[in-house]
């Protein structure tokens, strides 16, 4: 019966986190970084290429997990796809994230299971970057497969949880550079929980086994990252730049050559307690529990008898760990705290655990759990927000230098002069800006064949008079009145907070849009 229960309450905790991940999915307008990365992915979609850029973008695994987009739009082309196209895909592996819980049943008990896929179903970063068209759910998901297969290892001596814990660790490289962190602290974190606990003994007939399961390991986490890296073998340079690029990542990590640096704290702050224009978010409940499990651990309390000692202590010495040297990086991006934070759900689930096994009589533990609505509530309040009516809010700091929704009015206007255009979608649009301001234009023009991008007026073809639209970045007003004169009725749009982008529509092509807005007698 216990069984049942504890199923029945699972499925309902991965209902909750499939609405929370799939509703509405592609509503909320492109970050300049989604757009980036769908561009690439339309890229191998539309003619097959992916070439790894050791400078930006990140490793290949998103982009040949998109090949299926534009099938999932019902179209076959890039053209065709749509955001929440691209979107299913994070959402999938945030799903999973729940779904991986169920394979440490054994190591934490079902309370734990449960409370842990409780906390990732509603947790506000969770589930708004499984929204997101990152890498970061990926790498957050393939991380947490290692972390199974590599412990599910070290207790059966099985060869193919060594093979899944090698494909997964090929799979994290493929996907960030950020795997090193986790790299290093799931080493750290093995060694500690080996001399901690001693629970991993092993005798000859285990090492024998391990020099030949190692190789193994270690065969199959390169053969998944050279054939990815290497475009199936096609770009052998990307096996090298996947190594390279480490340089360019530690003087990134560093501070230098980027606006994203954040003081130590920045993190912390965010899940803690931020208020900024009226609204208040916090995912404390999360950390609270996480203190919580691993006062517990650290005690070896009788409450956590459900709990595996062993992996409880590598989560903790792993968590922290991660936490410390994600904090420390002067480079900082609120989706790089999924990557943490999880290992905290972890620690939040098992301490939700022991406190509900410590109460032990219902009076205390219905007390407990009258006292817990209020913060669950809160967080689960939090992420309906966070994704939905503030989803590209400044005030949201989960919408980190997000594009405002007013940009959507930018790219419907467009539309709207196409439909009346001779040309439709074969007219000719003409975007100027600095490189900043030029994202998530070309993801909303994807549908135009004649468009181009550059970086000055000096720069565009001059055989190309007097185009029919032109989208130009503020910096770029005086090349544009002298290159397009008085012919042209301009308005201006959002692209991010209190950054706008010009909107030039030749006149001709204004006032037969103007006609179509006169109201009919």
């Amino acid at each position: 019966m216990k069984n049942i229960v504890s199923w029945a309450v699972f499925l309902a905790i991965l209902v909750l986190a499939i609405v929370f991940r799939s509703y509405e999915l592609g509503e909320r307008v492109l970050h300049n970084d989604e757009a980036n990365q769908m561009v690439r992915a339309g890229r191998l979609i539309d003619k097959g290429e992916y070439i790894y850029d050791p400078v930006e973008h990140h490793g290949p695994t998103l982009y040949y997990l998109s090949l299926g987009a534009a099938v999932f739009s019902g179209g076959n082309d890039f053209a065709s796809t749509t955001e929440s196209s691209f979107r299913v895909i994070p959402a999938i592996f945030g799903i999973g994230l729940v779904l991986l819980l169920l394979t440490l049943r054994r190591e934490l008990g079902w309370a734990s299971v449960n409370a842990a896929a409780f906390l990732t179903a509603v947790s506000t970063c969770m589930v708004y970057y499984s929204r997101f068209y990152i890498q970061e759910t990926l790498l957050v998901f393939f991380t947490f497969g290692s972390i199974v297969c590599g412990w599910r290892y070290f207790q059966s001596r099985n060869t193919w949880w060594a093979v899944g814990a090698g494909v997964c660790i090929g799979l994290m490289h493929a996907t960030k550079e950020t795997c090193v962190i986790a790299y290093a602290a799931m080493a750290a974190a093995f060694v500690v929980a080996v001399i901690w606990s001693k629970g991993i003994k092993l005798d000859k007939s285990d090492l024998d086994k391990l020099h030949v399961h190692l190789p193994v390991l270690v065969a199959a986490a390169l053969v998944v990252s050279i054939v990815l890296f290497s475009s199936f073998f096609t770009n052998w340079r990307g096996v090298w730049d996947s190594v390279a690029t480490y340089q360019i990542y530690f003087e990134r990590g560093g501070g230098h050559n980027t606006d994203h640096v954040h003081p130590l704290y920045y993190y912390l702050q965010i899940l803690t307690y931020v208020k900024n224009g009226g609204l208040e978010w916090s995912e404390g409940i999360i950390l609270i529990m996480g203190l919580v499990g691993i006062v517990m651990v650290l005690l070896k309390a009788r409450c956590l008898h459900a709990v595996d000692t062993g992996f409880a202590r590598f989560m903790v010495v792993y968590t922290l760990l991660m936490t410390f040297v994600y904090s420390y990086i002067d480079y900082k991006t609120p989706w790089c705290m999924m990557s943490f934070l999880h290992g905290w759900i972890v620690l939040g689930g098992i301490g939700a655990a022991g406190m509900w096994a410590l109460l032990g009589t219902w009076p205390l533990r219905t007390v407990w759990c009258v006292g817990m609505l209020l913060p669950v509530y809160n967080l689960a309040e939090q992420t309906c927000r966070a994704t939905f009516r503030y989803g590209a809010d400044k005030r949201n700091p989960y919408a980190y230098s997000h594009t405002v929704t007013d940009f959507l009015n930018l790219a419907d206007r467009i539309d709207s002069i196409a439909e009346i255009s001779p040309e439709q979608k074969d007219m000719l649009i003409v975007v100027v800006t600095n490189q900043q301001d030029a994202w998530p234009l070309p993801w909303y023009l994807r549908k135009y064949a004649r468009k181009g991008f550059w970086n000055s007026v000096s720069d565009v073809p001059g055989e190309i008079k007097n185009p029919p639209i032109v989208v130009s970045s503020l910096d770029k007003e005086g090349e544009i009145d002298a290159y397009l004169g008085d012919s042209y009725q301009s308005e201006y749009w959002g692209l991010r907070n209190e950054v706008l982008l010009s909107l030039h529509i030749r006149r001709d092509l204004w006032d037969k849009f103007m006609e179509t807005r006169t109201a009919t007698p």
